[in-house]
């Protein structure tokens, strides 16, 4: 063995050696390391992608949304107390419940402010996956979404809060069908996809799916990009007014986080909507195309604090519900969404993995891990699904109390009384466009320091300015 050792780490050595002379010595024309200049300035994922486009010629379907992290979350921090105002006692418990569409006849009530995103069964997740999720959702006492999707029974059974989305394929737009919902999200753009039309080709349609989405065979299952019948603002506010008449549940718009928000957004108060629910540019989504998930939308962390200012403005906030979704995963970054105003956030991506958690394995080396949860997965079958619900409540329950230990160290006895005032900005920029205080400035000093940058006449200082 000795001698082995030796003789391979010679050869190893030569090898190395030989490498690092070519490395240095040949041109780059013909040298392997022309490679990594051309990485630094398209990325790999762009050299992939580009090489994907000319393979094929249609737009690349890439999972799990943008790569690219629009939201400066960590340049937010909170503020605990000491002595001004205590810390809450380790004896006093921290209310984590919430009321979706408190106007509704009858509201959603979570226990948690953390719901399960909507992700399709067939379009996007296996049947395992979507029990799975439901499962789970239910044991931490929260909802899950159906997506874009008919109405899966198994789905229906294990969810004890259901929230379905009426949608642009029209699915799950039956009275048959959204009359057992605990909610109806009418589903009119998404982050990862705006409001771009899909198509899942029928040879990827197994037979349940063709059921579930009542889909005739050879047909393919379309997305399209208006709601059948919504043509105008009049007909999407007499569409709310009987989805609310005929069920009672709380009835909400969801969006693709958009420039046009507060436009978008007083529609939906014209049409008595009891919730929104605003998906920044982060979202997840099964497969989208990449220029729609990096290049369409707007950041989460702007969307939220828009829309809650919004409501705020028109004297709704608390009566109207604001759900936040797109590119959250961790409880950090979920509770500064709260705190700028949503009522509950969505996970989808964070969600996913959490369900698959040490499972991977069982995908790699050869296959990726969303082959485990996707429809079209080669490897759905080898997902354990009591395994994998308990996974996902695991993450739940441990997100939740990570939530609870700020709260306590903020003075607060509810997740819903933390808001702005408990967040500071590392940001000049960012602070003026959330509207809270600078972390780096005492608070009686703010608009001295505003003043003093706007006299150093720095570039963007006077746009800075005219947001205050």
């Amino acid at each position: 063995m000795g001698l082995l050792a030796k003789l391979l780490r010679g050869v190893v050595n030569e090898v190395a050696d030989d490498t690092v002379r070519t490395i240095l010595r040949d041109q780059y024309i013909e040298n392997l390391f022309e490679l990594v200049p051309v990485m630094k300035k398209v990325n790999p994922i762009n050299l992939a992608e580009i090489g994907m486009r000319a393979a094929k010629g249609i737009p690349v379907s890439r999972p799990l949304g943008s790569h690219i992290h629009f939201s400066p979350w960590e340049q937010l921090l909170f503020n605990p107390v000491h002595l001004f105002r205590f810390p809450t006692p380790e004896n006093v418990s921290i209310n984590t419940s919430v009321k979706i569409g408190p106007r509704a006849k009858k509201p959603l009530n979570i226990s948690i402010p953390v719901m399960i995103a909507a992700m399709s069964f067939g379009g996007a997740l296996s049947k395992h996956a979507k029990i799975a999720l439901a499962r789970a959702a239910s044991m931490a006492g929260t909802a899950t979404n159906t997506g874009e999707a008919g109405l899966l029974e198994e789905e229906r059974k294990e969810a004890q809060l259901l929230v379905g989305q009426y949608n642009r394929g029209g699915w799950l737009n039956s009275k048959d069908k959204y009359s057992r919902l605990d909610a109806i999200e009418i589903q009119l753009g998404q982050g990862a996809q705006g409001s771009a039309p899909q198509r899942t080709t029928a040879k990827n349609i197994g037979e349940e799916y063709r059921e579930v989405f009542g889909l005739g065979k050879g047909e393919d299952a379309v997305i399209h990009s208006r709601l059948n019948g919504v043509n105008t603002k009049q007909d999407f506010i007499e569409r709310v007014r009987e989805l609310k008449e005929e069920t009672g549940v709380p009835v909400g718009l969801k969006i693709g986080a958009t420039h046009h928000l507060e436009k978008e957004l007083q529609v939906a108060l014209d049409a008595g909507c009891d919730f929104v629910t605003v998906d920044g540019a982060e979202g997840g989504t099964h497969g989208g195309a990449p220029i729609l998930e990096d290049d369409v939308g707007l950041p989460t962390i702007y969307a939220v604090s828009r829309a809650a200012q919004f409501l705020t403005g028109k004297g709704v906030k608390g009566d109207v519900s604001l759900l936040a979704a797109g590119g959250l995963v961790t409880p950090g970054q979920m509770l500064k969404a709260l705190a700028l105003g949503a009522d509950a956030v969505y996970i989808g991506t964070a969600a996913v993995l959490a369900m698959v958690g040490d499972q991977i394995g069982r995908a790699l080396p050869f296959e990726p891990p969303t082959d485990l949860v996707v429809y079209t997965g080669k490897m759905t079958d080898h997902l354990d699904l009591h395994k994998s619900a308990q996974n996902l409540f695991y993450f739940l329950n441990a997100c939740i109390r990570e939530m609870e230990l700020v709260a306590a160290s903020l003075g607060k006895v509810s997740l819903a009384d933390i808001n702005k005032e408990d967040l500071v900005a590392l940001d000049p920029f960012l602070a003026k466009a959330l509207k809270i205080d600078l972390g780096f400035v005492p608070p009686e000093s703010q608009d001295v320091f505003y003043g003093d940058l706007a006299r150093l006449n720095l570039p963007g200082t006077q746009m800075r300015e005219a947001t205050h």
